[in-house]
């Protein structure tokens, strides 16, 4: 009984022995968000866009400031009535301006946010289609959380998945 116990011990050794051994590798997914040419490029758009309406509503908002300044200057002549009338007109306007600002920062936010999902996925396939075509057995995401506290330099991979998602030349060096 002993020796099938051994015999069992010993093929389960040279079984173990004979798998081939796992590639795994990690990357830093701030880095790879933030170095990729398509989030760069997303990230210049909504800035560009959030300038040009910031710009627009600041034209607007100097055009009603003008506006309470002219009447201002010439309410003490206005009957009741028509200064009553004049400040309703105005305040209406200042509500319509507050609410067409929330609503364009409102549409620029869900605009960006909904890219950047939209990028963080693509990346996140590309990452897994990687680690499919290089016979990767694990790859893992190096966040600012830590998921990983230590992990040797050559199992980084994060600059050889940059090169190949922006389109670059693969370095010749892959990493086991």
């Amino acid at each position: 009984m002993k020796k099938c116990i051994w015999i069992a011990a010993a093929f389960l050794t040279l079984a173990s022995c004979n798998q081939p051994a796992e590639k795994t590798g990690y990357v830093n997914n701030t880095k790879v968000v933030s170095d990729y040419k398509e989030m760069k490029e997303a990230q210049d758009k909504w800035t560009k866009k959030n300038d040009e309406v910031r710009a627009e509503l600041e034209a607007k908002a100097k055009q009603f400031q003008t506006e309470v300044q002219g009447y201002q200057n010439i309410m003490k002549s206005m009957s009741a009535a028509n200064r009553q009338k004049k400040e309703q007109e105005l305040m209406t306007k200042q509500q319509q301006l507050q609410q067409e600002q929330q609503l364009k920062m409102q549409e620029i936010q869900k605009g960006s946010q909904a890219e950047i999902d939209s990028i963080i996925t693509k990346v996140k396939g590309f990452i897994k289609e990687y680690g499919k075509k290089n016979q990767y057995t694990y790859i893992y995401g190096d966040t600012e959380g830590a998921n990983i506290l230590y992990a040797k330099e050559a199992l980084d991979i994060t600059d050889d998945i940059l090169k190949e998602l922006n389109g670059e030349e693969k370095t010749s060096d892959s990493k086991e």
